[in-house]
């Protein structure tokens, strides 16, 4: 065989193996599906930690006392979730899927913080300038948190060559912010096993 047939021969290969690598399908699902294609963090772990903890945080005796002493719903503000374990895990995400859950049974109101918060505020400051009159948001008038939501997201990882167990901890705490009482504590533990083809 000359170097060109050898040429052809391997042009012929290799496009054999782009088309047979492309000839894959895409098809969508139910967003409510798991699909497990690792032992790692996933949409539907976000989702079902963030109801069921916030569903646990609404049975604690501050929601009880506050309904009881106050008028309306509590305040929030979620301070910092932070990512402690060794996966990637989208913090902002799983905030959204808290922020849904407690927004969709109507007992708690957020507010926002950090760099959100000044951004309305620069729009704010904007309006005050370039609004027709009566129609700008007005300032002073901003609702306070009564209660900060901070917590870490922590993981352990054990493995014998042909299995894998992934351990998910995610701890949350409510922190009265006049009082600086802890409230509510949360814990939310998940395992997963693997085995060796999956890693």
């Amino acid at each position: 065989m000359n170097i060109k047939q050898y040429k052809l021969v391997l042009i012929a290969c290799l496009s054999f193996l782009v088309i047979a690598c492309s000839s894959g399908s895409v098809k969508r699902i139910d967003l409510d599906k798991e699909v497990a294609l690792s032992d790692k963090w996933n949409d539907i772990d976000s989702k079902l930690v963030a109801e069921e903890m916030m569903g646990d945080m609404l049975t604690f005796p501050w929601f009880r006392d506050f309904q009881f002493k106050q008028s309306g719903n509590p305040t929030v503000i979620i301070q910092t979730i932070r990512n402690k374990s060794h996966d990637h895990i989208p913090v902002d995400t799983f905030i959204n899927d808290i922020k849904r859950s407690l927004l969709r049974n109507g007992n708690v109101d957020f507010v926002v913080s950090g760099a959100e918060r000044e951004d309305i505020r620069t729009e704010r400051e904007d309006q005050e300038l370039n609004s027709a009159a009566g129609t700008n948001a007005k300032f002073g008038l901003e609702q306070g948190a009564g209660f900060s939501l901070s917590g870490t997201i922590n993981s352990i990882v054990d493995s014998n060559g042909d299995q894998r167990v992934s351990f998910y901890q995610v701890d949350l705490k409510l922190v009265n912010m006049t009082t600086n009482k802890e409230v509510w504590n949360g814990q939310k533990k998940i395992k997963k096993l693997a085995d060796k083809g999956f890693f």
